[in-house]
């Protein structure tokens, strides 16, 4: 039961944080972008809408897929934030599915999710926003969640790690 409650507060909280706040704010903050930039990132509107809806539907599909192998697989959760569990820790490292192509497949679905967003917004501030959260979470997960993985998972994690891309799918490395 309360292993149950942890897994909804740690996707509630998941979803009001990178689905709602985030995104709301960088609604907010395209607004700026009218006052600083007088240029676009793509003219044409309907390349723009439809590279962002593919983009949209790209980073929505990595973060429900990821979860759904989280959870059978790994029989835990996400919500791992500098040492403190909300939601139960994964018992068994995931490398199928969406973990084959990244060791972060829901991380690289949240970014591209944000991408379509300020594309759709036509949004350089956005733009440059993301690219530094990039910078910042992949500092993160390279000095916090890795060493906990490696802790949890050993040799196996270091394996793993060694042929997957932390963020961005690009396939297995043959070893």
């Amino acid at each position: 039961m309360w292993n149950t409650l942890r897994h909804l507060a740690g996707f509630a909280l998941g979803i009001a944080i990178f689905i709602l706040a985030i995104p709301f704010g960088l609604v907010e903050l395209s607004k700026v972008d009218q006052l600083i930039f007088k240029f676009t990132l793509i003219d044409l509107s309907k390349i723009r809408l439809i590279v962002s809806v593919l983009l949209f539907i790209l980073g929505i599909s990595f973060m429900i897929w990821s979860n759904i192998f989280l959870l059978r697989i790994g029989k835990g959760g996400p919500a791992d934030l500098f040492n403190v569990s909300i939601s139960p820790q994964t018992k068994k490292l995931v490398v199928i599915g969406p973990y084959r192509y990244s060791r972060n497949p829901m991380v690289f679905g949240v970014f591209t999710l944000y991408l379509s967003i300020a594309l759709f917004l036509n949004s350089i501030i956005d733009m440059i926003v993301i690219l530094a959260f990039i910078f910042i979470v992949a500092q993160y997960l390279r000095f916090y969640e890795e060493k906990r993985l490696h802790k949890d998972f050993g040799d196996e994690y270091l394996e793993y790690k060694k042929s997957v891309s932390m963020i961005f799918p690009r396939g297995r490395k043959r070893n």
